[in-house]
């Protein structure tokens, strides 16, 4: 039988969403829901994230790699490929990309090692 506590259990909807600052500020439009993994510990972290109407993420690096799961909307990467709800998407490490979402969206990210933040102009 499973010990009870050994068992945690997150209920999504009723957790609320803090502003998104894991690069310093909080970013205006989004927001996020810590799940597992210690914060920025630099191996494994699994967060909810949302995103409001015509929010844009910080251009960033993956130095390591990021998956995500679009759980409800849409999300735009910088080079204009459309993620929609359902999409399971594969960022391998040194992959550099600023994305937004013209209606907002919803989505489980999975990181492993940290993000380093970019200019616009290293994005390019």
């Amino acid at each position: 039988m499973l010990e009870q506590n050994l068992r945690q259990i997150i209920s999504t909807q009723a957790e609320e969403f803090k502003p998104y600052d894991r690069y310093g500020d909080p970013i205006a439009g989004m927001s996020w829901v810590a799940l597992s993994g210690e914060l920025l510990n630099g191996e494994f972290e699994c967060f909810m994230l949302r995103m409001d109407a015509g929010a844009q993420s910080k251009p960033h690096e993956h130095m390591g790699l990021e998956e995500f799961l679009v759980m409800e909307g849409e999300l735009i990467d910088c080079d204009g490929k459309a993620y929609r709800t359902g999409d399971f998407v594969r960022l391998l490490p040194g992959s550099k990309h600023s994305s937004h979402t013209p209606n907002g969206c919803t989505m489980l990210v999975i990181l492993r090692g940290n993000n380093r933040a970019l200019t616009a102009d290293e994005l390019s």
